[in-house]
C-alpha cells in the first residue's frame, strides 16, 4: 500500500503508521507558481524510521534549499533533533511556501480591485476567478495537512520525538493562519466579482436611460411627422372636390414651419421635465 500511495501521486496529505511502529509514512502536497503563474501541485512522500528519513518527489521542483542551507550551517536541532525533526523541517518549508501563494494572491486581488475603480472590464471577472480557483485547491490541500499535523502531535509513536511534537505544534498554527487567511482571500475574489458585475450594470443602466431619454424625445415628434406623412388629402389637386375627413392642415399657410415650432416646443418641455426629474444627473 505504501508503494502504491507513493506511485499514485495524487493523495492527499496523511500520515499512516505501519509494522508496530517501525516506519511512518506520511504524505504531503507541494504547491508552487509554475510557468506563467501557473499553479502547479506535487506530492512528495515520506518514510520515517528510527533513524532514517527518506522522501519521494513526484518532480523535480525543488522545495528542500532552506534545509539543505540549515544543514551546512549546523545550527539549532537540525543536525541533533533526529529523523523525525528532519521531516518536520521539511514540512515546514512546504506549508511556509503556502503563505508565499497567499501573499502573491493578495496582491494580485489588491491590483484587480484597483482595476476595478480605474477601466473595468471583462478580464477583471476571469482573471478573478483563475485565482479563486487557485484558493480552492490550496484549501484543499491545507485542510488535510492540518489533521495530518495534528495526528503527529497526538500520536503515540516513538518515532516522533517530543522535540519534533513541540516544533510541529508550531506548524500546525501556521496551518490554522494559511485557512484563515484562505476564507480571507476568498471572500475578496467574491467581493470584487460582485462588484465587477454590479459596476457593468451601473454602467447599462446609464447607457439604457440615455437611450430612454432620447427615445422618449424623439417618440412624439415620430408621432407627429408619421401623422403628416400621410398625406391625405383635404381637396382632389385635380377636380377640387372636398375630400371628408381627410387632413385640413395639410396646404395650410406656414404649415411645415408651424409644425417644427410645435415638435421643438415639445422637445424643449420634455428636456426641461427629465432635468427636474434628475434624469440628466
Amino acid at each position: 500500500m505504501v508503494l502504491e500511495d507513493i506511485t499514485s501521486s495524487y493523495q492527499r496529505p496523511k500520515l499512516d503508521e505501519y509494522d508496530n511502529d517501525k516506519y511512518i509514512f506520511s504524505v504531503s502536497r507541494h504547491l508552487y507558481l509554475g510557468e506563467d503563474d501557473v499553479l502547479c501541485n506535487d506530492q512528495i512522500s515520506f518514510i520515517l524510521s528510527e533513524r532514517t528519513l527518506i522522501t519521494f518527489q513526484e518532480t523535480y521542483s525543488d522545495c528542500f534549499e532552506p534545509v539543505r542551507k540549515r544543514l551546512e550551517i549546523g545550527k539549532g536541532n537540525i543536525r541533533i533533533g533526529g529523523s523525525s525533526y528532519l521531516m518536520y523541517a521539511i514540512m515546514d518549508v512546504i506549508v511556509d511556501n503556502y503563505f508565499t501563494l497567499l501573499n502573491f494572491w493578495g496582491e494580485e486581488l489588491d491590483a484587480i480591485e484597483d482595476r476595478l475603480y480605474d477601466h473595468p472590464d471583462r478580464r477583471i471577472m476571469y482573471d478573478t476567478q483563475a485565482i479563486k480557483r487557485s484558493l480552492i485547491t490550496i484549501r484543499k490541500v491545507a485542510w488535510p495537512e492540518r489533521d495530518k499535523l495534528n495526528d503527529i502531535i497526538r500520536t503515540d509513536s516513538p518515532l516522533i520525538s517530543d522535540l519534533t511534537k513541540t516544533y510541529m505544534k508550531d506548524a500546525y498554527d501556521h496551518c490554522i493562519q494559511i485557512i484563515d487567511f484562505i476564507e480571507s482571500l476568498k471572500e475578496i475574489a467574491s467581493a470584487n466579482i460582485d462588484m465587477n458585475l454590479s459596476i457593468t450594470s451601473n454602467r447599462m443602466n446609464e447607457i439604457m436611460k440615455v437611450l430612454t431619454i432620447i427615445s422618449s424625445i424623439f417618440i412624439p415628434l415620430t408621432f407627429i411627422a408619421g401623422i403628416y406623412g400621410m398625406n391625405f388629402s383635404r381637396e382632389d389637386p385635380a377636380t377640387g372636390k372636398v375630400m371628408p375627413d381627410n387632413m385640413p392642415e395639410l396646404y395650410s399657410p406656414h404649415g411645415y414651419m408651424w409644425t417644427w415650432i410645435v415638435m421643438g416646443a415639445i422637445a424643449v418641455i420634455q428636456v426641461i421635465y427629465f432635468w427636474r426629474k434628475g434624469w440628466f444627473k
